[in-house]
């Protein structure tokens, strides 16, 4: 009998980390999963198997990737708080880990790598000369990953845009469009009119992580794609899927008060994290898909309105009852083979 591949998935608990683990369980993989306090999750995912202990610690991991045939790298600390500190002593356990187990590691990539000597269409070769402190962090966090599969260990990374969707936290860019948890009465749009912006829907970016996983075999031991997923070519095709959806076309649209992030960013982590990305909303950078799609023939795509209707439920926004979609009606008789 054949025993069940194990992947131990870092982050499952996350938006990413979340969405994968469920790719790969639908794929037939037994998900093994590490946390700091497992007993908090009340059941939740009680399918996993969960490991208790911390990615912070060489130890932890390396128990929770025995017998792993893949570790999806999906964990950051929290808040964006002590990145400088934490990101990369965590990628070495997991390069660890994955060396011990024989195991490939996924990695799921950003954009902050690059800078605008590149923009606006870069490629998975194009030289990464980021103008922020987060982006030096991620070009190291690569750089590492390079070596590590230099040394022997397989890397698949995908680089994708901002997140929606599949169980991505409502600190999303996305769930600053709408407010989590409570009637869709307005859109906050962050974009910049005319500057196009890259979204990635979570459950597509998944099942692409788990497509290129099962052709492992046929991938260099660096094997790194760029994922196309929804372009907003205007900055507004977002805003209209989002009032499609939601039954108003002229459902209520307020800018994003730009103008006070660098008010509270000496005071707030978070709102430094947000003025460093600002770029990315004024310029376009469009990532293609070609070397995915010649690898995978096609890149998953789930229907923009769907992928919207479908994020918006995930982080608790009620629709009105008048934009559910109308049930199929057959008319006439229906013939019985």
């Amino acid at each position: 009998m054949n025993r069940q591949p194990v992947a131990l998935v870092l982050g499952a608990t996350g938006g990413v980390g979340g969405a994968v683990a469920r790719a790969l369980n639908d794929r037939g993989y037994h998900i093994r999963a590490l946390n700091r306090d497992p007993s908090r999750l009340d059941g939740r995912l009680a399918h996993y198997e969960w490991i208790k202990g911390d990615a912070m610690r060489r130890a932890d991991v390396e128990n929770a990737a025995r017998g792993a045939e893949l570790i999806f790298h999906g964990v950051n600390p929290p808040g964006y708080k002590d990145w400088d500190r934490l990101v990369l002593p965590m990628l070495e356990n997991t390069i660890g880990a994955a060396r011990l187990a024989n195991a490939r590691i996924l990695f799921p990539a950003t954009i902050y790598n690059f800078g605008r000597d590149v923009f606006p269409y870069p490629n998975e070769d194009s030289p990464q000369n980021p103008h922020t402190r987060k982006g030096r962090i991620r070009v190291a966090v690569e750089e590492r990953l390079r070596e590590a599969a230099f040394e022997g260990t397989q890397v698949i990374l995908v680089r994708a845009g901002d997140f929606f969707g599949g169980g991505a936290a409502g600190n999303s860019w996305f769930g600053q469009m709408v407010k989590p948890h409570a009637p869709l009465t307005r859109v906050t749009n962050p974009a910049t009119p005319g500057v196009g912006h890259q979204w990635a829907y979570l459950p597509d970016l998944a099942e692409t992580f788990a497509g290129l996983n099962d052709r492992a075999g046929q991938l260099p031991k660096f094997a790194n794609f760029h994922f196309e997923g929804f372009y907003d070519a205007d900055g507004m095709q977002m805003i209209e899927a989002i009032r499609r959806v939601s039954g108003d076309p002229k459902l209520k649209v307020s800018r994003f008060p730009w103008f006070i992030v660098p008010l509270l960013a000496p005071f707030m982590t978070l709102m430094r994290e947000v003025l460093e990305v600002r770029y990315l909303w004024k310029e376009p950078m469009h990532m293609t898909n070609e070397k995915l799609v010649a690898v995978l023939g096609r890149e998953p795509r789930t229907p923009l309105d769907t992928a919207i209707r479908n994020a918006l439920e995930d982080i608790g926004v009620t629709l009105p009852r008048s934009s559910a979609p109308e049930p199929l009606r057959i008319k006439g008789p229906v013939s019985r083979a």
